[in-house]
């Protein structure tokens, strides 16, 4: 297979979980290489997700490596032999990859989690919220990359389908981002999207107690297997996609926390309701 300049996060997950199972095994990537009858290059390719992997030979690696979760590897078949072109790459060289990512990890997602402080979550957010959030960046964007950036997100909401929780603290719900029409607007788009069914929207007021040991602004999407998960969290150059199982772990507990001290989706919504007559 040819050798790729730029894989995308799907293709290092691929390649990580791959290095993950040799590592486990005990082999060395010299050893596998000699028991896939390739060279040590062609290896250490795969396991840097510049060079893809066939089947067959995905199939063989995990047998070597007396992998015998069917389920795992079957996904891991999938994400090798997956060969969609999904619409965010129209916005290749037009963004930076991490925007990419996230849209790819959207479309191959089964539920998305979300814990929101400050900000509203990005696939709920209002075109005028959307751009008020981009207008804030530093260094300053122009006008033509705010615009990019706005559409990829209002296509992001489009295509996701996927069933959604999502947790947000009162002060998220509070702070003006953008004029006060669209603080209320926003306000108001949470109400609705609060009544589609596969969205389950909770509040936590300033009020109830026990939501600063839980706290952590954190998006938590959902793989084919639950080791195929990922935790997207915000960095100052871009999304850092986390995978390893102990974290994995870690904010699934935090996520239940927070859940658990959480206003429940009536409430929640009446909540956002008066606020929104505040407004």
């Amino acid at each position: 297979m040819p050798t790729r300049r730029e894989p995308t996060a799907r293709q290092l997950r691929l390649a990580s979980e791959l290095r993950k199972l040799r590592e486990a095994a005990g082999l060395s990537a010299r050893q596998a290489a000699a028991l896939l009858g390739v060279s040590n290059v062609q290896v250490s390719q795969i396991e840097a997700g510049l060079s893809g992997v066939s089947e067959q030979r995905l199939r063989r690696l995990a047998s070597h490596y007396a992998c015998v979760d069917t389920e795992f590897i079957n996904a891991l078949v999938e994400m090798a032999t997956d060969r969609t072109r999904g619409w965010w790459e129209g916005y290749r060289e037009r963004l930076l990859t991490s925007f990419l990512d996230l849209a790819e990890l959207d479309h191959h997602a089964t539920y998305q989690q979300d814990v929101a402080i400050l900000y509203v979550p990005g696939l709920l957010q209002t075109e005028d919220y959307a751009r008020a959030v981009f207008s804030s960046r530093i260094p300053e964007l122009t006008s033509d990359e705010l615009e990019v950036r706005v559409q990829h997100r209002l296509t992001r909401q489009r295509e996701a389908q996927f069933p959604h929780e999502i947790v947000i603290h009162e002060s998220a719900l509070r702070m003006r981002v953008g004029d006060r029409a669209a603080a209320h607007a926003q306000l108001l788009r949470l109400l609705e999207a609060s009544e589609v069914d596969r969205i389950t929207l909770r509040v936590i007021p300033f009020d109830l107690d026990g939501f600063a040991r839980a706290s952590s602004t954190m998006t938590y999407v959902g793989g084919r297997v639950p080791k195929l998960d990922t935790v997207a969290r915000d960095a100052p150059h871009g999304a850092l996609l986390i995978d390893s199982e102990a974290q994995l772990s870690a904010y699934r507990t935090r996520f239940r926390r927070v859940e658990a001290v959480s206003l429940e989706p009536d409430p929640s919504r009446d909540f956002i309701h008066r606020l929104s007559k505040e407004l």
